[in-house]
């Protein structure tokens, strides 16, 4: 993902880049900020900044705000402020016994949630796709009621994910070689948008990271049925090399344990996923051990627990710290903090959506140039 920007340039894409600073401007102000202070800002004159803004409101990206009450001499500006009515993004998510769906419009305010609470084992890949894609439409259906566009969909998914969105393994949904973006398009609905997949805990952690405004390097812990970790360092999410890092749940606990879905056997999963997590005192011990070596391998301080794990903190937290003591290195020197996820269990679908929202405020130029081919 782009970084953010700092400066305008003036070379090939100049009205692009433009256009995405001054859009990010406006959504890192923390109250509603006028023309003159953007083009103060950006170091862009105003009458750039003025044509830039026209163009961002005419294109349902900015709205302006009625002045407040004049106080003194001269005329009171115009406020700017994102656009609660444009563009959206459609978060999905998909795990072994839920699918999952929201609207966020571009303030990252969520306004349509959907949640179906079935196993989607049984039917394989094909199935459960196709269940998610009729939640999804009725989803985009909600949000073209409120006159809301969606930019496009992205898919969090319990599993190791190609750039293109091909699953490799999803272990817990009996999944393999699954091209998730082409089966999400038969669903007329969904056919005619972008579609980015990742993993559930990468997104979820992405969605913590800018939800909490917190230690911008943490462990981000996805309990479901299967377990997940998403890594954040120095406020970036660190991938691996082929995209697939934070696969908590096959750390090995007790090499000689129960037979994993993988094909391991002691895999973290086994003693702390949600089939399992009825005996507390041996998944808080388990994931103890296995947050043991994540912290000494990272020295992150903070660990987030979400998912199932998010309401057990008060008391999976003593024991996961009793082996943290135990066994991190720097427990005496530094003790590592644990915390509930701020969005609870809709974290993962929440940072889909969010995933969209952040690639129409990096490139806004791209959007409004689809929505003219569109007729938007």
């Amino acid at each position: 993902m782009p970084g953010p920007l700092t400066a305008p340039v003036r070379q090939s894409g100049v009205r692009a880049h433009n256009l995405a600073l001054v859009l990010q401007t406006v959504a890192k102000s923390p109250n509603p900020i006028s023309r003159a202070s953007v083009a103060g800002t950006t170091g862009l004159t105003r009458a750039t900044v003025s044509a830039l803004v026209d163009d961002l409101v005419a294109g349902s990206l900015l709205t302006e705000l009625a002045p407040p009450p004049r106080t003194g001499a001269g005329r009171p500006a115009v406020g700017l402020a994102l656009a609660p009515y444009g563009p959206a993004g459609l978060g999905l998510e998909i795990n072994v016994d839920y699918l999952a769906a929201c609207v966020m419009d571009l303030t990252g305010a969520v306004r349509h949630r959907l949640v179906e609470h079935a196993d989607q084992r049984p039917g394989g890949a094909a199935a459960a796709l196709a269940g998610l894609g009729a939640l999804a439409a009725r989803a985009r259906a909600l949000a073209e009621h409120d006159e809301l566009t969606v930019a496009g969909a992205a898919l969090a998914v319990p599993g190791l994910v190609t750039a293109d969105g091909l699953v490799r393994v999803a272990p817990n949904l009996g999944w393999q070689e699954v091209d998730a973006p082409a089966l999400l398009r038969a669903t007329p609905a969904l056919a005619d948008l972008p579609i980015t997949v990742d993993n559930e805990a990468n997104l979820a952690a992405l969605s913590e990271l800018r939800a909490e405004g917190g230690s911008p390097s943490f462990v981000f812990v996805s309990g479901e049925i299967g377990i997940g970790a998403g890594i954040v360092l120095d406020g970036t999410l660190y991938r691996g090399v082929r995209g697939w890092s934070g696969e908590i749940g096959h750390i090995t606990v007790y090499p000689d344990g129960r037979a994993c879905r993988c094909g391991a056997r002691g895999c973290l999963e086994q003693y702390a996923g949600q089939e399992a997590i009825g005996d507390l005192a041996g998944a808080g011990a388990a994931l103890g051990i296995a947050l043991s070596g994540v912290v000494n391998l990272l020295d992150v301080d903070t660990i987030v627990l979400g998912g199932v794990y998010a309401p057990l903190l008060p008391a999976l937290g003593p024991l996961i710290h009793a082996e943290l003591a135990q066994r991190a290195i720097t427990a005496g020197l530094a003790p590592t903090r644990l915390r509930a996820a701020a969005l609870g269990a809709d974290a993962a679908m929440r940072g889909a959506a969010d995933l969209v929202v952040r690639s129409v405020q990096d490139d806004p130029a791209a959007y409004l140039s689809l929505s003219r081919a569109s007729g938007l």
